[in-house]
């Protein structure tokens, strides 16, 4: 029968502190048409990672079960974790859990429970409009299977063990993916280890990832628990620390040394352990500090704004922002004069100077950075070239600048500019040097 109770993880022994090879398994022929990224495969990867487990494999099937079996088949040659995402609705090509069923040999049960939830769902949620038929097709599990509740929607997903694979089915919508993931597969996955698995990241901007890999290769061949390896970000570095232990306090300890010891080498470089963005240390930043920012923005088009507004709370510190792409408009609006737009030209730091300095004048905020350059595909009419930009913090004290030479992608060039627009204004509310030295 279905595992009718709640998520109740009890784990075979002679799991110990074995390292566990987990493959993805996608399924979907939007996936393989290119009509929607998978998302799904990124974030679990990442956090498998995190928990130490391998993921030497990712596969991409379309709604067919015949190529599906296979895969699985596959997978069970060479992985004890298989996780599919997809295949879990209710319509005729939602075969997911038929086909794994049918791999692992076991039947499809009912499960009213679930049913039920799923006819909540509709009541709740969608106005009480009559559920179909085939939605009880989500309510039928493999038996034996541990029920996933969904909390995001209405597939429910599933955990059996079988054939020594332990095999955990996921909806594929990130919106419930994700959640579901987190509430209910990582607790099952840490004990399946029987050890703590901790993490701690290091965020760095100013160097990129060979350099950073150069000087940390020798602790990275000598470390084995934890372990250090980097991550490369557009315009930055990640540094994870993982350790393996009997209990979280443990696991910490053995972190610690080594982010000292990381700490030591990159000094100011690292912004931030274990936070999203450059972003969200500003704002935490200026909010301590009672200060607000304000920006004018050229060749990153709104980029600066965009990213902070994106943080909940950015109200409390970010005045406003321009983007002032002409220069007639940065001589209207933000006040640069003429006669420094004929001498100098648009792409200057003279100009960027005066923007930040007029944009801090029009917002009125104690701060303010502005960029402007040339993202490409083109040089300027000047013969500035592509990936030439200058970024300006205006101050109390005065007005920092930097010139940059940031390559030929257009992306890269506009995300990278914003970067340092958001490390200079850190440095400055930190009491940092306004210039990176590496």
């Amino acid at each position: 029968m279905v595992n009718t109770a709640k998520p109740c993880y009890t784990i075979p022994k002679g799991g110990g502190s074995m390292s566990h090879n987990a493959e993805l398994i996608s399924v979907g022929t939007e996936l393989l048409l290119g009509n929607i990224l998978n998302t799904d495969a990124r974030f679990l990867s990442r956090e498998l990672s995190k928990l130490g487990m391998n993921v030497y494999y990712q596969t991409v099937v379309g709604d067919n079960p015949e190529r599906l079996r296979r895969a699985v088949d596959i997978a069970k040659g060479r992985a004890d974790i298989i996780i599919t995402t997809g295949g879990l609705g209710p319509t005729c090509d939602d075969l997911t859990k038929q086909t794994l069923a049918a791999a692992f040999g076991k039947k499809l049960v009912f499960h009213e429970e679930s049913a039920e939830r799923i006819r909540d769902y509709f009541e709740q949620n969608l106005h009480g409009a009559p559920m179909p038929e085939n939605n009880l097709q989500q309510a039928m599990f493999p038996d034996g299977c541990v029920i996933l509740p969904n909390d995001w929607g209405t597939a429910p997903g599933c955990i059996f063990e079988a054939d020594g694979c332990h095999v955990v089915m996921l909806p594929g919508p990130p919106r419930e993916c994700e959640p579901m993931f987190c509430a209910h597969v990582v607790p099952y996955l840490q004990k399946l280890s029987g050890e703590t698995i901790r993490s701690r990241t290091l965020k760095l901007f100013g160097m990129g990832e060979s350099a950073v890999e150069a000087r940390l290769r020798d602790r990275m061949n000598a470390l084995t628990n934890p372990t250090l390896a980097p991550y490369a970000k557009t315009g930055e570095v990640e540094l994870r620390i993982t350790a393996k232990a009997e209990s979280d306090a443990e696991a910490d300890a053995l972190i610690a040394p080594v982010e000292e010891e990381v700490r030591a080498i990159f000094g100011d470089l690292i912004y931030g352990a274990d936070v999203d963005s450059l972003e969200e240390v500003v704002l935490a930043a200026l909010k301590e500090k009672g200060l607000t920012l304000s920006c004018a923005e050229s060749c990153t088009g709104g980029l600066i704004a965009k990213r902070l507004t994106d943080l909940p709370g950015a109200s409390a510190a970010f005045e406003g922002g321009a983007v002032t792409y002409w220069s007639e408009v940065k001589r209207g609006l933000l006040g640069v004069p003429q006669t420094l737009l004929d001498e100098k030209g648009a792409v200057s730091e003279e100009v960027a100077r005066a923007m930040a300095e007029g944009a801090r004048t029009v917002f009125g905020s104690d701060l303010a950075v502005s960029a402007t350059g040339v993202a490409g595909p083109d040089s300027d009419e000047r013969g500035n070239p592509v990936g030439l930009v200058y970024v300006a913090l205006a101050t109390p004290e005065g007005t920092f600048c930097r010139e940059l030479h940031l390559g030929q992608s257009r992306d890269r060039v506009r995300t990278t500019a914003a970067h340092h627009a958001f490390d200079m204004t850190r440095r400055y509310l930190a009491g940092l040097p306004s210039e990176l030295k590496v």
